[in-house]
């Protein structure tokens, strides 16, 4: 009984499938997570780049931009008024508004752009964010930033920057405005 036992073979491929299963489906969701995230990240870069424009020609200044009207009146952007434009161009692929954040800043040179990380020694996220799209001919610097969720993280892949198992996905544009007329 001992030797029929050692030579039956029956079974044999789906105990080796339990034994690798595992770590192959453990690498092929870390490989998607990743390439979705990498993929979220380029499509930040195009939203930022686009969202962008309309400071560098002047229009979120002088208010032609009608995602940040008032009540249907043309007014210069805020913080809230361009954010809220700016999540009129994020396509499905980002979750909900509510992770993004928006950082306008202006410099009178490329030599005094300083750009903080916005995470602390804990990993947590630093949130204060200003808004000042400067006037015609200054150096503005915007950023995008979004609290991307992890999922896979918890089988020992781990790409988190955050608490939280989150990653925080940064696009940047810099840029000198236009010489634009209010």
């Amino acid at each position: 009984m001992m030797q029929r036992f050692r030579r039956n073979r029956r079974g044999s491929a789906a105990v080796e499938f339990a034994l690798v299963a595992p770590i192959f489906f453990a690498l092929l969701f870390a490989i998607l997570e990743t390439a979705i995230m990498f993929f979220a990240g380029q499509v930040l870069e195009t939203v930022t780049q686009n969202s962008a424009r309309s400071v560098l020609t002047g229009q979120a200044q002088s208010g032609s931009v009608s995602a940040c009207a008032v009540s249907g009146v043309a007014a210069a952007c805020t913080q809230t008024t361009f954010k809220n434009y700016v999540c009129t161009q994020i396509p499905a692929l980002f979750f909900d508004c509510s992770s993004l954040y928006v950082d306008v800043s202006s410099y009178s040179s490329f030599s005094a752009v300083t750009l903080p990380s916005h995470i602390d020694s804990a990993g947590n996220f630093d949130t204060n964010m200003g808004y000042s799209a400067g006037s015609a001919g200054d150096i503005v610097v915007v950023r995008l930033f979004y609290q991307w969720p992890l999922y896979v993280t918890g089988l020992g892949y781990n790409i988190s920057n955050l608490a939280g198992s989150k990653r925080l996905l940064v696009a940047t544009a810099a840029f000198k405005n236009e010489p634009y007329s209010n």
